[in-house]
């Protein structure tokens, strides 16, 4: 039997944290990028000085996601000033959704999504809001499934590649 539960990640787990951050995205992405441009971005984005900081923003908190007690993932969500656009205290960001290669295709995507609107809700958001490849086409398929339209676009740079993430918002209330 499958138990799936979640918890809220703490700085005794900053080593897990980093290293689940490192392989989920390169997973997900070195196939698109060059290793420079990767190996820069990991760098910068998932260094422990990084994260640290952020696991210290009090709008900010990560949860991860274990299957069986093994970490499948894990979810970022931004409130207020901690969001990576101005969105307002009306919304809540989703920055990060990442689960390993092994738990893809077991609905985790969608119970972090789903633990990300609880979190809004619980704090009076009205609109949960993410920002999202533009090639990362399956990504994009599953948000508008999950009631997501498209709402604007920003840059996103991977190394010293400028790309563009859409942004996606469902409304809540």
């Amino acid at each position: 039997m499958t138990t799936i539960n979640i918890k809220r990640c703490s700085h005794e787990e900053l080593q897990i944290l980093q290293e689940i951050s490192i392989e989920t995205f390169n997973d997900t992405f070195k196939d698109q990028n060059s290793p420079e441009n990767m190996e820069a971005y990991l760098d910068k984005a998932f260094n422990v000085k990084q994260l640290e900081k952020e696991l210290s923003n009090s709008s900010s908190e990560f949860f991860f996601v274990y299957v069986n007690n093994e970490v499948a993932g894990y979810l970022k969500v931004n409130a207020d000033e901690a969001q990576s656009e101005i969105m307002g205290d009306e919304s809540l960001e989703i920055e990060r959704i990442y689960i390993r290669n092994k738990f893809q295709k077991q609905g985790l995507g969608k119970y972090l999504l789903n633990k990300a609107m609880d979190i809004a809700l619980e704090r009076g958001k009205k609109k949960i809001w993410l920002g999202v490849w533009e090639k990362n086409e399956n990504a994009i398929a599953f948000y508008k499934k999950m009631g997501f339209v498209q709402t604007g676009a920003h840059s996103f740079y991977m190394g010293d590649e400028e790309q563009i993430d859409f942004i996606m918002t469902k409304t809540l209330i």
